[in-house]
């Protein structure tokens, strides 16, 4: 049976102030009463008084409101006074829609027939961006995509800067590597959204890369940036779960879907800004072998989702080795880094190492009685072919996960060699587009 007993009728984005003085993005929204209010805080000394930055404001605007409008999901947005044309109402459509795919899905509430209404068209003047030098700002969250991104983009840009949300000590490890300078930016979400047990609001995930993409651009304006360089490779677009011949995407907003759309928003506000993702053509496989290389990183970097809890308290201080994420990056990594050293990574807790890991791995393989998690994890088929790789290596001969697995498991579909060659459309172009990088 459906759950469509929404609390609430219409979400309202009530407005979104710029304060330079304070290096504050406020953003402004209300359900049926209730206030929400979200900051944004960035550096003052950036360049505030410059056009571009309301242009970025107002997309920020736009797309954080999502974090507040899951909390009742009614049937109704209402842009107010906002300035917006019908091609960025049709996108923020699909963000809301597909964004909350998997929200809709666990929640068994239906969000197809949501309509947005209002908003003025008096858009002001589009902002060019063109400057005289690449400076691309590069989001860093610390795992192996984005430090793998950072590594090939800083040898062809030395003026590359990271862009960080928050403080989080793995993230501050790995950055510390990369020896590249920082453009910080804070988020403060509306306390209400941490209670939402307590004041009965709908929980579930939301498409929060596409928020903090929206965060990059406006740092990247701020700082006089060419381009967001995303570390989003081929398999986000893969669908967690398909329900009546719908995909439904828990990476949504790591999508080439999301990224084509992002991309058509800003081209008409900010021609000449580029944002894409360096590693979309890319396959997990073709990324964990290229961060294997990367040894430098290995002592610090961390995926597992329990190190970047809300709560400071709440915080592991090590990888758990126990959940989703932990197995997935076990086992991609598994054909190019040595037992020895993936267990020292997860410190001697390697899910690898661990039979009652099995029910994780079969999720992630594709295993018809387990299903894929609703996590940050790869394709079927790239978790299958890492599978076979590792299980060949000398040093894990004997390995009884690994054997009980290859029992189970369909063979990998394709030919090896494809798992590591382009595979898909992507965005990616001069001066990015190096030899080394792509063909």
């Amino acid at each position: 049976m459906t759950n469509d007993s929404r609390r609430g009728e219409r979400f309202t984005y009530e407005g979104v102030d710029i304060s330079p003085a304070t290096g504050e993005v406020t953003s402004r929204y209300s359900l049926d009463g209730r206030q929400f209010t979200e900051v944004v805080q960035l550096p003052g000394d950036l360049d505030w008084d410059q056009p571009g930055v309301a242009a970025a404001a107002r997309i920020l605007f736009l797309l954080s409101g999502i974090s507040y409008y899951k909390t009742a999901a009614p049937p109704v947005i209402d842009l107010g006074d906002t300035p917006v044309t019908e091609d960025e109402i049709a996108f923020l459509r699909d963000f809301y829609v597909h964004g909350l795919g998997e929200f809709s899905y666990v929640n068994d509430l239906p969000i197809d027939d949501l309509q947005i209404v209002g908003g003025r068209p008096d858009l002001a003047a589009p902002v060019p961006w063109q400057l005289p030098a690449e400076r691309p700002l590069i989001p860093f969250g610390g795992g192996i995509d984005s430090v793998v991104v950072v590594e090939e983009t800083k040898q062809q840009h030395p003026d590359s800067s990271l862009f960080i949300v928050g403080r989080f000590d793995p993230i501050e490890d790995a950055a510390a590597v990369t020896k590249l300078p920082i453009v910080r930016a804070g988020r403060t979400l509306d306390p209400q959204v941490l209670r939402s047990r307590e004041l009965g609001f709908l929980n579930g995930h939301v498409p929060v890369t596409g928020v903090l993409s929206a965060i990059a651009v406006l740092a990247a304006v701020l700082d006089h940036r060419t381009a967001v360089i995303m570390s989003n490779e081929w398999s986000a677009s893969s669908p967690t779960v398909e329900v009546d011949g719908r995909g439904i995407n828990h990476q949504y907003s790591k999508s080439l879907d999301f990224e084509a759309g992002f991309r058509r928003l800003l081209d008409a506000v900010l021609p000449g800004f580029r944002y894409f993702s360096a590693l979309r053509p890319y396959s997990e496989l073709w990324v964990a072998e290229r961060f294997a290389q990367l040894t430098e990183y290995h002592p610090v970097f961390r995926s597992c989702n329990r190190a970047f809890h809300v709560d400071p308290a709440l915080r592991a201080s090590a990888w758990c080795g126990e959940c989703d994420k932990c197995a997935f990056i076990d086992l991609i990594l598994a054909p190019f880094m040595s037992a020895e050293q993936l267990r020292a990574v997860f410190g001697g807790r390697e899910p690898l190492d661990r039979t009652e890991m099995l029910p994780r791995f079969r999720g992630l393989l594709g295993d018809t009685a387990a299903t894929k998690p609703f996590e940050c994890v790869g394709d079927v088929g790239e978790c299958r072919v890492a599978l076979e790789l590792a299980a060949a290596r000398p040093d894990r001969a004997g390995n009884a996960v690994l054997a009980q697995l290859r029992a189970e498991q369909l063979p990998a579909p394709g030919p090896t060699a494809r798992w590591f060659a382009p595979m898909g459309e992507h965005f990616i172009e001069a001066p990015y587009a190096a030899d080394d990088l792509l063909v």
